[in-house]
């Protein structure tokens, strides 16, 4: 691990539980500061058709609480504005083993903003029999 190194994670975290946990000890562990991305609730609205069982607030407040996170934050109203990535200094984009877009998507954003430094890491499933937000919503 490199201790200069940012790490940026993003995700819905609707509800929170072990598997994001375990996603962000993965992420952590490739850098010395972690920064979690939480999806708006219109973002959620718009992407999947539903609106998030847990608010947006308190989505954010229950991301920011773990240990290992040094910055929560809401993402972009707009999730296809990309500002968010254009705007915050990042060297490790951390993407859950299922998350889209895939990373050939993910690299042609990151080029077209310029951010062609960044690296792409796929982070291992946590039991995802059992700790997957689709399941655990049911």
């Amino acid at each position: 691990m490199n201790s200069s190194l940012r790490v940026l994670v993003f995700g819905t975290f609707d509800p929170l539980h072990a598997g994001h946990r375990d996603l962000f000890e993965q992420a952590a562990s490739l850098g010395g500061y972690l920064a979690v991305v939480v999806a708006r609730d219109t973002a959620i609205n718009s992407q999947k058709g539903r609106s998030p069982a847990v608010p947006e607030h308190e989505r954010l407040a229950a991301v920011a609480h773990e240990s290992v996170v040094d910055e929560a934050m809401l993402g972009d109203a707009d999730p296809f504005s990309y500002s968010l990535l254009a705007t915050f200094a990042f060297d490790i984009l951390a993407l859950g083993y299922d998350q889209a877009p895939s990373d050939t998507e993910v690299r042609k954003i990151l080029e077209a903003l310029h951010k062609s430094h960044v690296k792409i890491v796929r982070l291992a499933p946590h039991r995802p029999d059992i700790y997957k937000s689709s399941l655990l919503r049911t």
